[in-house]
């Protein structure tokens, strides 16, 4: 536990134009990687627009490690189809929680990147204060396949006994 620092909760929104894998659609589900922890959504069975509204948490030890998202086509006869990768880190979202925000009004915004080169994100990404809590949203642009993106919310959360972020 004192090598953790705390626990990610990523919140997988949905899926937007997703690859065709199938005869017409895909059954999508997503393998988020961080180090060696791996977490999988649920399929969603036939849909290229996927709403998943599902959480799933990863626990940092190393904020400087990329996490990585591949999403895949569900075959019940056949090895899964791949429907393409993004990789994001959370440099700026930890740096944002380091802050100090407690005279902050709701939905400031801490912290803004934007797309470029070197990440997937399909639009400009902003950490903001929401109710007391920083959250990022994003949207990642999948490589590595014709079209598709992934919506997804990051928000942090503290574990008593934890090494903490500051």
């Amino acid at each position: 536990m004192e090598d953790i620092m705390g626990l990610l909760r990523i919140h997988v929104k949905r899926g937007v134009n997703l690859a065709v894998r199938d005869v017409r659609t895909s059954d999508p589900y997503i393998v988020i990687k961080m180090g060696e922890q791996k977490l999988k959504t649920k399929v969603i069975n036939m849909d290229v627009n996927p709403v998943w509204e599902e959480d799933l948490t990863l626990s940092i030890t190393n904020p400087d490690l990329p996490i990585k998202l591949t999403v895949y086509d569900y075959d019940t006869f056949s090895m899964d189809d791949d429907m393409g990768d993004a990789e994001f880190d959370i440099k700026s979202f930890i740096r944002a929680l380091r802050m100090d925000h407690s005279d902050f009004p709701d939905g400031t915004i801490l912290s803004k990147t934007q797309p470029s080169r070197t990440n997937c994100l399909a639009e400009a990404s902003t950490v903001v204060l929401r109710e007391g809590k920083v959250v990022q949203e994003l949207a990642l642009r999948l490589r590595n396949v014709e079209c598709g993106e992934i919506e997804l919310e990051l928000e942090w959360i503290d574990l008593p006994g934890c090494k903490g972020i500051r």
